[in-house]
């Protein structure tokens, strides 16, 4: 479950991940445009000349003079959009590493070609963002709030152009979400019958079914899902995030912490304490900002978990992306882990 690494744990800020808060530049007072043309997809809801409409889900119904095509999305919204063919002019959230490389976020995405408008959490520069005359933000949302947009300067971003978000939380399960994303776009001009997407979807399906014959064949495989820090070992419920949710509606068998933190994600254990729950297979925080394997081994306690000691440890994808050829892989991955597991703990 995604996090910051910040001494006070609030629902977002423990759903953030990365290491110090960016700080917002100054702000340019000037305004979006609305008057662009749409581009003529297929199945957007609307004729192409018209205004478009699309209800998020916070329950607004987001509307724009025509199609928007100057579209800024946190970075795995946009990974998704580009993966069904709809590309953005900017991106906030992880995109690139230390060493200029794409963050795993980024999923397919060119990121020389997209304007980074923040790179960690509470990290947005709005004068950029005014720049590019938005005509749609979009992003995810785990409690009701938009996903890496700052609340210092949220009212000033909101304005310059319409907001939707996808829900990713609360009761949203992997496979909505991955519709909800699907519907948005679709509104902006995404050709869902393309072979790409067909053939995406039905690999989902596929890989869906293969977590579920996992699960029947290897009954009883506790996972544990655990992110490090320096000073604290996270465990997460299965009962807040939709790819949790959804995996255990498969059948995933998962630990679950019996005493959350505020926000109701996770337990935070000291490292002293990090054996307090034992699993035959660990789902590890991929995210830039956490501790690695190879990083984690010179934590006594973790060494001393029983996957850890077996080699089954299975990377987390901890915000994923939102279409079906990313998800499908997740689910291979999982039911392999799954499968392939052995009974440690």
């Amino acid at each position: 479950m995604p996090k910051s690494r910040t001494s006070s744990f609030t629902r977002r800020g423990f759903i953030a991940a990365g290491g110090a808060l960016g700080l917002v530049a100054a702000l340019a007072a000037c305004g979006g445009t609305d008057s662009a043309k749409g581009d003529g997809g297929k199945d957007n809801g609307a004729a192409a000349s018209g205004p478009w409409t699309f209800k998020d889900d916070l329950g607004k119904e987001v509307s724009t003079k025509a199609k928007p095509k100057n579209i800024v999305a946190f970075t795995g919204t946009a990974a998704a959009l580009y993966d069904y063919g709809i590309p953005v002019k900017g991106v906030f959230g992880p995109t690139k590493t230390a060493d200029g490389k794409p963050d795993v976020q980024a999923g397919s995405m060119d990121i020389s070609k997209v304007e980074i408008l923040g790179n960690v959490y509470d990290e947005f520069n709005v004068e950029k963002y005014a720049a590019l005359q938005p005509e749609l933000l979009v992003t995810n949302t785990w409690d009701g709030t938009y996903w890496y947009v700052p609340e210092a300067s949220k009212d000033k971003i909101l304005k310059l152009a319409p907001a939707a978000a996808i829900s990713v939380g609360g009761d949203a399960t992997l496979d909505k979400a991955l519709e909800r994303t699907a519907d948005l776009a679709k509104s902006l001009g995404a050709d869902m019958n393309a072979k790409t997407t067909v053939d995406a979807k039905a690999r989902f399906e596929a890989a869906a079914a293969k977590v579920r014959e996992a699960t029947k064949a290897n009954p009883g495989v506790k996972v544990l899902v655990g992110s490090g820090s320096a000073d604290l070992f996270y465990v997460s419920t299965p009962d807040t995030s939709a790819d949790l949710k959804y995996f255990k509606q498969l059948g995933v068998e998962f630990v679950t912490p019996e005493k959350l933190d505020e926000g109701g994600f996770f337990e935070s254990l000291s490292w002293e304490n990090a054996g307090k729950y034992k699993a035959d297979v660990v789902l590890l925080d991929n995210r830039t900002g956490t501790l690695q394997p190879e990083e984690l081994k010179a934590k006594a306690t973790w060494a001393e978990l029983p996957a850890v000691k077996a080699g089954q440890i299975t990377p987390r994808v901890t915000e994923p992306i939102y279409s079906y050829a990313k998800c499908a892989q997740i689910l291979e991955d999982l039911a392999k882990s799954i499968q392939s597991a052995k009974k440690v703990s």
